[in-house]
């Protein structure tokens, strides 16, 4: 699995501080935050809505982020490094181990930590799970975000945060959270107030990346989670799991002159069995056209040119609890 990139990044951004800050910088905030929570508990679209871009896949079915995505959240007064973790849970398979390994790392090299709780949904045993291992990690303040406060009135918000706020005296004693915040990315209520929120608990800092870098990940990477993401829209419940994507190539076309550039894109899509394969392909490969399609959308985006888009589905039998297999597809 590859390391995590919070914590290179964490460490690039100590040496950061000790610069001499310049005239009109002495109260500049910035730092590492990350977006803690249960699957599909908004996670990856509050991502996306704080940075103003899309950098983190989305997608209704849980469990569908695979990586840290980075994103960077830039503001007058503070720069904000979100970090977007896989879901924590309680694992099945040495992959779903390999993912929750992966946010533990993260939240032990943040400077501050938002635990996504959506408004729609009672608060269950994941959620005091995840509260009881937040709370594990010493004084790092942690910020609950009531996700999704556009799915319901107002007054079930009211309750929610009030539960919110209860499980945080229960966990943490005292106060309990640092703050408690209701937010919906969808019609943008209050996603800056939870930026300004996040941004208060960031060490004085100059700013870590140059401004206008929106992410760190590298371009195979998002286009990988671009496919992935549009290969689940409209799946069976059990595909998520067993689904990877691997880029093989990005590479211009030959012979195309500087007006009319072509990027040739080779993408596998990995699942564990013949009949998952048909699910992705389709009748008469009429889905995979269709993903590739929506895919193809999202990559010329993101790479800025036009693009082909080459799609091949594979199965690697039980890749979720192979170890050789994991590596392989880059976990």
């Amino acid at each position: 699995m590859k390391e995590s990139k919070a914590k290179a990044g964490h460490s690039a951004k100590r040496g950061a501080k000790a610069d001499v800050f310049t005239a009109g910088d002495e109260n500049f905030r910035a730092g590492f935050a990350v977006l803690a929570g249960r699957p599909n508990a908004g996670k990856s679209t509050l991502t996306n809505a704080l940075v103003g871009q899309k950098v983190a896949i989305t997608s209704a079915k849980p469990q569908t982020t695979r990586h840290t995505i980075r994103g960077v959240v830039h503001r007058e007064k503070f720069q904000l490094v979100l970090v977007d973790t896989p879901g924590l849970h309680r694992p099945r398979t040495l992959l779903g181990k390999r993912l929750n390994d992966l946010v533990a790392d993260t939240l032990s090299e943040v400077d501050a930590i938002g635990f996504c709780l959506p408004a729609n949904e009672k608060i269950g045993p994941g959620d005091r799970f995840i509260a009881n291992q937040l709370a594990q990690l010493g004084n790092k303040p942690i910020i609950a975000l009531v996700t999704k406060t556009d799915t319901v009135d107002r007054q079930a918000v009211t309750d929610q945060l009030l539960a919110v706020a209860e499980l945080g005296r229960e966990v943490l004693g005292g106060d309990g959270w640092a703050d408690v915040v209701p937010v919906s990315a969808v019609d943008g209520f209050q996603v800056e107030t939870v930026a300004e929120v996040l941004a208060s608990h960031m060490p004085l800092s100059p700013a870590l990346y140059p401004d206008g870098e929106l992410t760190d990940e590298p371009e195979a990477v998002m286009v990988a989670e671009l496919v992935r993401e549009a290969a689940l829209e409209g799946v069976r419940d059990e595909l998520p799991h067993s689904l990877a994507v691997v880029v093989e190539e990005i590479v211009p076309r030959e012979g195309r002159d500087e007006d009319h550039q072509l990027l040739d894109v080779r993408v596998n899509l990995y699942v564990e069995r013949p009949s998952q394969k048909a699910i992705i392909i389709g009748k008469g490969g009429s889905r995979l056209r269709e993903v590739g399609t929506n895919a193809r959308r999202g990559i010329e985006a993101l790479l800025g040119t036009k693009v082909y888009l080459d799609l091949h589905v594979k199965v690697a039998k039980d890749w979720q609890r192979d170890p050789k297999q994991l590596v392989k597809l880059g976990f």
